[in-house]
């Protein structure tokens, strides 16, 4: 066995180990975001919102940060470019927080695009995978048609699935990775 075979098995180890050792953190983060994302799913006009105020933190953070940092290196090459940068970041993060439904509004119409995008490429993907005989490129056609269907659905309801297409979404995802957490810290458990 190679030098580098056993370093990857012996971070293996550790990771297990370290993994049964603290099963129960794994399975209390598990649990908070299961029940997150619940709240999230049955409140979505709350979790749109507190998802606009996140991203609009978010941004004016780091377009300060990267204003701080590009006076800081004024003489490296692409200071301008890193000003307008950052600039954009601060003012979008600003208009995020002062303006938080029209904000809401904005990340929808971008998760329309983005809904449309990934079920173009999906089917695509989907139908490059049948001519060379693929199996199950159904399931990824299927997935390409879901989410035309979602974007349609929301870009129809605009401006009021603004209101609650981005908790709902962030909810499901948080439900799916409290679910996901659960049954690790289980399965660790189980296993120490």
């Amino acid at each position: 066995m190679s030098t580098q075979q056993s370093g990857i098995q012996g971070i293996q180890r550790a990771a297990t180990v370290a993994l049964r050792e603290h099963w129960v953190l794994f399975l209390v983060e598990g649990v908070v975001l299961l029940v997150l994302g619940a709240t999230a799913v049955v409140l979505p006009p709350i979790a749109t919102l507190a998802v606009t105020i996140l991203f609009g933190w978010l941004f004016l953070i780091s377009g300060v940060v990267g204003l701080i940092t590009t006076f800081w290196m004024r003489s490296a090459p692409g200071f301008w470019w890193s000003l307008i940068s950052a600039a954009l970041g601060i003012v979008v993060g600003l208009l995020l927080l002062a303006r938080p439904l029209g904000g809401a509004l904005s990340l929808t119409l971008l998760l329309v695009a983005f809904f449309i995008v990934e079920g173009a490429v999906s089917i695509m993907f989907a139908l490059d995978h049948k001519r060379e005989l693929s199996g199950q490129w159904g399931w990824m056609l299927l997935s390409g048609i879901i989410d035309l269907a979602l974007a349609m659905m929301i870009f129809a309801g605009l401006p009021s699935t603004a209101a609650w297409a981005l908790g709902l979404l962030v909810g499901i995802n948080m439900i799916f990775g409290g679910a996901a957490m659960i049954a690790m810290a289980l399965h660790a458990r189980k296993s120490a």
